[in-house]
């Protein structure tokens, strides 16, 4: 019998996509102060959410983690979908990091102590990628 996913991207799989879809969860029913905090730190780095009401955007941010931590978590999800949707999510998160000042030393991407949270968010970015292209190079074959 064959696995509908790859062996090998099952261990990344759980930890990744549960991670995710607990942060989801979380963020579900956030309250009005707390959604305006994590609003305006991504409308900072992201202008164009400016126009987002603060617990709308926090409602399709948890929706987003909780669909694609059940992506990841799912087998039926082909690998190259789940880690597409990682990579996006993931670089989003990078972006934030990068574009917000005082999460990482002026001048380096070196985190700050304030900015680690978000860049060690490049772990999922590194696993998204090595989905894609582990399913893209695996096809040849």
């Amino acid at each position: 019998m064959r696995f509908p996913i790859a062996l090998r991207h099952v261990a990344p799989r759980l930890a990744t996509g549960a991670f995710i879809l607990n942060s989801g969860l979380t963020k579900r029913g956030m309250d009005e102060e707390s959604a305006t905090g994590l609003h305006g730190m991504a409308k900072g780095a992201y202008p164009f959410l400016e126009k987002t009401h603060p617990t709308t955007f926090a409602r399709l941010l948890s929706s987003g983690e909780i669909a694609l931590g059940a992506a990841l978590l799912l087998p039926v999800v082909p690998t190259l979908l789940a880690g597409a949707g990682l990579v996006a999510f993931s670089s989003g998160l990078l972006g934030m990091y990068l574009r917000t000042p005082g999460m990482h030393e002026e001048g380096s991407v070196r985190p700050t102590e304030q900015g680690t949270p978000l860049a060690k968010d490049v772990w999922m970015l590194g696993i998204g990628l090595g989905f894609v292209v582990d399913e893209l190079t695996s096809r040849r074959r």
